[in-house]
């Protein structure tokens, strides 16, 4: 801020986030401290390319106003977005009740005795705002997924699917995380557990398979010594009859 005797200036350099083919306006503020009434105008070296509104005026005591400047259109970036053009900031004070439409380029000219404050401005080009980056996979949260939209308005279903296991993921924290590891530890032991009961019973199944053969071998065995009775007695019984 520069501090006159009639009109405080910030910001001292004009700043214009340079785009190519663009409008590009930025802002002066004018500040009366003084008891007076202060008239200015603005000045540039390159009038054809800036618009300046209001150019002149009036800043009443104890008051602010704010002054815009407005860059045309650029088809081309200078070198090394390097600008020469310069402003000049002029103020005078003028009688009390003085209106904007009572100013007259005369009340600015140092030669007809007018005690006229100069304060020159510079330009500069500053680069442009970047747009918000995109939500990256496995990022922290952020915006919604959003699959991309076809020509015809159709969503891409593959890409809305790994944008939201993309979400999903990036949703996770430490103690989720914490408490799916102990859900997963429980299932793999329940998982062994079955497993291990699935091998028991398999194991009792066999074992009562091969006890079965046995009794089925035992009683056929009993059968052919009772058979084999059987005919010695009916043979004993012909032999006495």
């Amino acid at each position: 801020m520069s501090t006159g005797q009639l009109l405080s200036i910030e910001p001292l350099e004009l700043k214009f986030p340079f785009e190519l083919k663009k409008q590009i306006s930025c802002s002066l503020q004018l500040s009366n401290k003084t008891d007076s009434y202060v008239a200015f105008k603005v000045k540039t070296t390159n009038p054809k390319k800036y618009c300046v509104r209001p150019n002149s005026g009036l800043v009443l005591p104890r008051t602010t106003c704010d002054v815009i400047v407005t860059m045309q259109a650029q088809k081309e970036a200078p070198p090394d977005m390097q600008c020469k053009d310069k402003f000049l900031l002029q103020s005078v004070k003028v009688n009390d009740g003085v209106t904007a439409k009572d100013i007259t380029p005369e009340m600015f000219n140092k030669e007809a005795g007018h005690e006229v404050e100069e304060c020159k401005l510079r330009v500069l080009y500053v680069s442009p705002p970047q747009p918000p980056s995109p939500v990256p996979e496995g990022s922290e949260e952020g915006s919604s997924p959003r699959g991309s939209v076809l020509e015809n308005g159709n969503v891409n279903g593959n890409e809305f699917s790994n944008s939201a296991r993309s979400f999903n993921d990036g949703l996770e924290t430490p103690e989720k995380t914490q408490e799916e590891r102990a859900f997963i530890s429980k299932l793999t032991e329940e998982k062994n557990n079955a497993l291990q009961q699935s091998n028991k019973l398999r194991q009792e199944l066999d074992l009562l398979r091969r006890e079965g053969n046995k009794n089925r071998a035992g009683v056929s065995f009993m059968f052919v010594i009772f058979v084999g009775l059987l005919g010695i007695v009916l043979g004993y019984l012909m032999k006495k009859t």
